[in-house]
């Protein structure tokens, strides 16, 4: 008697939960709850701590350019902003060449956590690259820079 893995000969052929783009977005909502957990002792979430950690690298920036740098949009940017602000991580300062534009900064506090954020990144880092070689990374990287150009190309055939 044959198993319904064994009578799978093809990913084509597979349930859509055991093909390669499943895969995907299961790893990687799996390693953003992992990094969540990873973060929620400092009270942040990834998108909080990836915020704090770009800000404090590259300093004050544009609601515009953080919401790029973190991959969202400007209103789910401006919602992450409002958040850290309430709790006096990082504050709004005026743009003096654009008044209608205001810059993000990180204020002491938040450049505080800076540290903790890295040295937690790091660590987990570390473990889920556990038994993946150097070589295994680059390969998987430049795979999933094709697909995400691929996806490039999709999405803007959508529009």
């Amino acid at each position: 008697m044959s198993t319904a893995r064994e009578q799978v000969r093809h990913e084509l052929d597979a349930p859509p939960w055991r093909r390669v783009e499943s895969t995907l977005m299961s790893t990687a909502r799996a390693i953003r709850l992992a990094y969540d957990r990873r973060f929620e002792p400092l009270g942040l979430n990834l998108s909080q701590a990836s915020a704090l950690a770009f800000l404090h690298e590259s300093g004050p920036q544009s609601q515009t350019a953080l919401a790029a740098r973190l991959g969202v949009g400007r209103a789910a940017a401006g919602a992450l902003i409002d958040a850290l602000e309430e709790r006096g991580l990082v504050e709004r300062q005026p743009e003096p060449a654009d008044r209608r534009v205001w810059r993000v900064a990180a204020t002491p506090a938040g450049r505080q956590l800076a540290d903790p954020i890295l040295a937690r990144d790091v660590e987990l880092r570390a473990q889920l690259r556990a038994g993946i070689t150097r070589e295994e990374r680059q390969q998987l990287a430049q795979l999933l820079l094709r697909l995400q150009s691929n996806l490039d190309r999709v999405l803007q055939d959508a529009d």
